[in-house]
């Protein structure tokens, strides 16, 4: 049951403002494009060229940012959506900056849920990636609540060094992109590499 306080903060919690759906919408441009531009005129040998026997291929990295965005537009909305409504967290602006600032780090390694196959098919890469954006940005831009409900991220515990552990609606699309600008990264130490094929 909901106390009358909690309900009052959930009632009187404010919709997105345009300038928090301006930024990220921003972001959500920003990393897009420039994973798209990092994969542009790839061969198939730089495609699946890994830098050594503990590294991942450009295509591993990618099947890997694939799975990640289209878990949070699929599964994790879907989680979200289904959880009850509660109070927007004092901090979330904080939360927000600790995602957007801190998330693409490369200094800091995170265990990865699913290993990558390296079996994506580079024609379709950046289609995949394409469509998912275009849908995450749609979410952004329409919907008219996402601070009021939450779900337990693994990565902003650790970077947060446990101060805090859930992230709404909101911060888990720009999770999504943050994501993709930290392997973004990654993607083009695989291209300075010495060794990466010509």
């Amino acid at each position: 049951m909901t106390s009358n306080a909690t309900q009052t903060a959930i009632e009187a919690s404010p919709a997105l403002t345009q300038a928090e759906r301006n930024r990220a919408l921003l972001y959500l441009t920003q990393t897009r494009n420039c994973m798209i531009g990092a994969l542009k005129t790839l061969s198939g040998a730089q495609w699946t060229f890994k830098p050594g026997p503990d590294r991942w291929s450009i295509a591993e990295i990618v099947e890997h940012v694939l799975f990640v965005l289209e878990r949070v537009d699929g599964p994790v909305r879907e989680k979200l959506a289904m959880d009850p409504e509660s109070p927007v967290h004092p901090d979330y602006k904080l939360v927000d900056d600790i995602i957007i600032f801190q998330f693409p780090n490369r200094l800091s390694r995170f265990p990865s849920p699913m290993p990558p196959s390296g079996g994506v098919d580079q024609a379709q890469a950046a289609d995949r990636l394409l469509a998912t954006y275009a849908r995450l940005a749609k979410c952004i831009e329409t919907a008219a609540v996402l601070r009021n409900h939450s779900l337990p991220a693994a990565p902003l515990k650790l970077v947060s060094q446990g101060a805090y552990e859930m992230m709404d609606g909101y911060q888990w699309i720009i999770a999504a992109a943050a994501h993709t600008e930290r392997h973004t990264k990654q993607v083009l130490e695989v291209i300075a590499d010495p060794a990466f094929p010509m």
